[in-house]
Order: structure tokens, then C-alpha cells, then sequence
């Protein structure tokens, strides 16, 4: 069987590479979490360089497709979960259920406390108002992906504070039961590091990468109806942005 490269297409040798061994990962020749062939090996399968080889794995670890582990080798990773940022105001339950996976929270934290300076200033509440915090661990496949601290304003949602949320998106229950319309939100994305209870909590190693996201959502008249700071394992989630072309009418 040949390698599969084309010597004389212009595309260089090592993307070439990268995309054979994708293509085996998306085929299921090589699966999640098996380990691919060493370097040696793998020149031998494409007749190529190692140097083209190391090109491609590290074309591909830096997406995210392989992993290495130290002392053992290069494995295929885990794929990635897909999180709307903008367009759609959708939240964690209904961008997992959309993608067909069954999500879980656990329930952490559910009960009135005092606005912060901070929390305050979000919702446009007087410091000291009770606010609703739920902080929720979010599991997809029984592994914990998120760590998520919600606050709403008692008096909007008062029921909220007995709502089952384990099984549920806040975001429906706020609609359906306290008919509140959520009409648009702002995201902020960064990328921190794990301390020592967030990564207890999300089963990574202190330190880990973790993309945070702060974002506020507001009903149609413009109130703040929900603030929440959520952290995501980076080894598992990833967020897709729509963009769309606002054109000026008026330069021609």
C-alpha cells in the first residue's frame, strides 16, 4: 500500500502527514485514546523524514487531535465539546443536548447571599441586595467539565432558589416558569490557570489551563436578569464564534 503522499503536489510534505493521520483518526483506524505508532513507525508508514513526522504531530497536538504524554507516547485525544459564544444566546444544557450528549450538575451551592461590589455593578443592583448563587459542577459523560457560578436577583426569580438544577437549564426555568424573557447577553473569554480546588473539583492537575467566561444576560427591557463566572477544563471544551458582516450603507 503506498504512503498516500503526492510528491508533486505543492502542499509540504508534513501537512500531507497531518492530514493522512487525521483522516485515519476521523476513519476510526486509530481511536480515541489509543496510542498512535512511534516515529520510526510512522515514517516507515508514509516514507518520510522524521523531522516531517515530528512537523506533523505537532501541527496536530497543537489542535488539539493527539496528546503526549511524557514517558509513554502520543496518544489520540479525547474530541473536544463545541460551546456557542455569540449569536445564539444558548447555555451549557442546551449546547450539550444539541449535540445529543445527556448533561449533569451537581449541585454545589443554592441559596441567597448578599450582592458584592462586583456581582452588584453587574446586575445594576445595590451592593448588599440578595441574589440567588447556584454554583454547579457540569458533568457531560460523567467527567466534569465546568465549573459554574450563577447569581440572579431574588426578587426577579424568587422560586429560583428551589429550582432542581441538576437535570435542567436554568435558562428554560427562568422562561418557562418565571416568565422571564432572556433577550441578549455579553461574554468576556480568558484564558486562566487552575488553583488547587477548581482542579480538585474538575479532576485536572492544579495549574491546568482553563478558559474562564464571565457573562451577563439581560431580558428585553434591558434588565440584567443573570450573571454568571463559568470555568471550563481546555482539554475538553472549545468555543465556536459566528461572525456576521455589518455593512455601512453609507460608504459606497
Amino acid at each position: 500500500m503506498g504512503s498516500g503522499i503526492d510528491r508533486n503536489s505543492p502542499l509540504p510534505y508534513y501537512a500531507q502527514v497531518k492530514e493522512l493521520i487525521h483522516e485515519r483518526i476521523r476513519k476510526g483506524d486509530w481511536k480515541t485514546g489509543e496510542q498512535l505508532p512511534g516515529e520510526p513507525e510512522l515514517c516507515r508508514i508514509f516514507e518520510v523524514s522524521r523531522t516531517v513526522i515530528r512537523q506533523a504531530l505537532d501541527s496536530l497536538m497543537r489542535e488539539g487531535v493527539i496528546v503526549r504524554i511524557k514517558g509513554r507516547g502520543t496518544f489520540v485525544a479525547e474530541p473536544k465539546i463545541s460551546e456557542g459564544l455569540v449569536q445564539t444566546l444558548t447555555g451549557f444544557y442546551e449546547d450539550m443536548v444539541r449535540q445529543g450528549y445527556v448533561p449533569v450538575s451537581k449541585v454545589l451551592k443554592q441559596e441567597v447571599v448578599p450582592a458584592s461590589s462586583k456581582i452588584a455593578r453587574y446586575l445594576e443592583t445595590n451592593e448588599g441586595a440578595p441574589v440567588i448563587e447556584i454554583c454547579r459542577l457540569r458533568y457531560v459523560q460523567e467527567i466534569p467539565l465546568a465549573l459554574v457560578t450563577t447569581y440572579v436577583p431574588q426578587a426577579l426569580c424568587p422560586s429560583v432558589l428551589y429550582a432542581d438544577l441538576t437535570r435542567q437549564s436554568l435558562y428554560t426555568y427562568l422562561e418557562k416558569t418565571c416568565e422571564l424573557r432572556i433577550a441578549r447577553g455579553r461574554r468576556i473569554i480568558e484564558a486562566v490557570l487552575a488553583n488547587q480546588y477548581e482542579a480538585q473539583l474538575l479532576e485536572i492537575p492544579r495549574d491546568s489551563p482553563l478558559i474562564l467566561l464571565d457573562s451577563v444576560s439581560y431580558l428585553e427591557d434591558d434588565t440584567p436578569i443573570e450573571y454568571y463566572h463559568a470555568l471550563h477544563r481546555s482539554d475538553r471544551a472549545r468555543f465556536e464564534v459566528e461572525l456576521v458582516r455589518v455593512r455601512d450603507h453609507g460608504i459606497h
